[in-house]
């Protein structure tokens, strides 16, 4: 079903392989609308959620495909610190900061076509925009391979000192049926620890072994399983938290998370440079306006984004490498999402 469009015109990209998939971009939030895969059998299925129109997804709550910056996750009281300095972000969750504000997320980037398999976008987000220090040039790239990755590229440059953690939003669905859950996917995620959470997604302590819990998904399981059993989960509905992945796997260049639909019929691994990976089963989604023109009920799709773990302008303590980027580094990181047929 192709989007309706607004008054106000916003771009629409499409990218196609020669296997017959294809991808489709908004330059609204930089945003995966559509990611339909052609299978052996000849069906073309759509794994993505997504919207009927530009005006729901600018109205809607969910990130549903969105880029998120300057910073991906939550940071508690909208403050960062730095080399003892404090500054004051816009707060849009309560008084904490998600996603940065809607900066990435709720802006037109700019895009261009580079190729049948490939569209750039590119944002400049100025000097105190939402509370970030120094004036940032972000860019996006999504190739699309014949290997059916969807692969993309994040880079940008800032000219003060800033914390950077960009990610994609989308919510995965393997399933045929338009209608389905994804409770019943079985799911991998190669991280031993995990990031307790607050009711509002703060983390409070440090990290927790993923042992004897139920956020032990180092063999596959389904997410049914052990879904609303930990009282950490049931504090935010569900799974909707960070896990830090196995250094070596990310090393080694492996899949450091993995999904399998209901039937078994189509499967999809995450690759990823980025040291965690927050899991969000879709525990909110009910009423988020459906790509039918009806709206999502919970646990529709479920998001994989990987990033830094959340809070970690300040949180120093945290095992990975600062998100703090300086002027004249580089901030340059990749993901990929490779759907294929298990049995194929």
């Amino acid at each position: 079903m192709p989007l309706t469009q607004p008054t106000q015109k916003v771009e629409t990209f499409t990218l196609k392989n020669n296997r017959g998939s294809e991808a489709t971009l908004l330059a609204w939030g930089a945003t995966l609308a559509s990611f339909k895969v052609q299978l052996v059998s000849g069906e073309r299925r759509e794994v993505v959620l997504g919207c009927d129109s530009i005006e729901d997804y600018q109205k809607q709550e969910a990130y549903l495909g969105a880029t998120v910056g300057r910073y991906a996750n939550r940071i508690k009281q909208a403050t960062i610190s730095h080399q003892g300095n404090a500054l004051s972000l816009t707060a849009n969750q309560g008084v904490h900061q998600l996603h940065g504000a809607d900066d990435f997320s709720h802006r037109e980037w700019q895009g261009e076509q580079l190729a049948d398999n490939k569209v750039s976008f590119t944002l400049f987000s100025a000097d105190g925009t939402c509370g970030y220090p120094g004036n940032m040039q972000a860019r996006v790239d999504y190739t699309l391979d014949d290997d059916n990755q969807l692969i993309i590229d994040y880079s940008a440059s800032v000219d003060k000192t800033c914390p950077v953690n960009l990610t994609d939003h989308s919510y995965f669905n393997l399933n045929a049926a338009a209608d389905s859950t994804i409770k019943q996917h079985q799911l991998y995620i190669a991280g031993d620890y995990y990031l307790p959470v607050d009711s509002e997604g703060i983390p409070q302590a440090g990290l927790k072994s993923v042992e004897n819990t139920g956020f032990d998904f180092r063999q596959a399981k389904t997410i049914a399983e052990d879904l609303g059993k930990d009282d950490d989960q049931k504090l935010v509905g569900g799974y909707d938290h960070s896990f830090l992945l196995q250094p070596a796997v990310i090393e080694r260049g492996e899949a450091v998370a993995r999904i399998v639909a209901d039937d078994q019929s189509l499967a999809m691994e995450v690759y990823t440079d980025k040291p965690a990976i927050q899991l969000y089963t879709g525990n909110f989604l009910a009423g988020t306006p459906a790509r039918s023109g009806d709206s999502y009920q919970a646990h529709s799709g479920l998001a994989l984004e990987t990033q830094y773990l959340p809070d970690s302008p300040n949180r120093p303590d945290w095992p990975h490498k600062s998100c703090w980027l300086e002027p004249g580094q580089g901030y340059c990181t990749q993901t990929r999402y490779r759907v294929y047929e298990p049995n194929n």
